[in-house]
């Protein structure tokens, strides 16, 4: 069972989503700020980050800027689930790390469970 660590600081979306990828067979790991992710990201080695990018105490910048720099979790694959769609926001979160970039309003929660499935497949 892949683990996968949710950062998400608006509870409604964070349950929404935890609760369709648990149902969808994956052991979830759910955090509402930057700071609480990166510690658990330490501790729990996730196999795949979902990565909000505004959110509180450390934004989603802030905390690929610290996974790059730390060996022990800098291979785990991040995605980044936000609000923002402007270019540069995007290029910035792939020369951070993020390995794909989602736009919350375009992807339903099923979507995004298709596109985690086929990463892992």
């Amino acid at each position: 069972m892949k683990k996968i660590l949710l950062a998400e600081d608006d509870k409604f979306i964070n349950r929404a989503y935890t609760n369709g990828l648990t149902r969808a067979k994956f052991d979830m790991i759910s955090v509402y700020d930057g700071q609480e992710a990166l510690k658990k990201i330490k501790s729990e080695k996730p196999d795949l980050i979902l990565l909000n990018l505004i959110m509180p105490i450390k934004n989603g910048f802030e905390v690929m800027e610290e996974i790059k720099l730390d060996n022990k979790i800098n291979k785990i694959p991040i995605f980044v689930l936000s609000s923002l769609g402007q270019e540069l926001d995007i290029e910035k979160s792939k020369s951070l790390g993020a390995i794909d970039y989602l736009i919350k309003s375009n992807f339903s929660i099923k979507e995004i469970i298709d596109k985690i499935n086929f990463f892992f497949n």
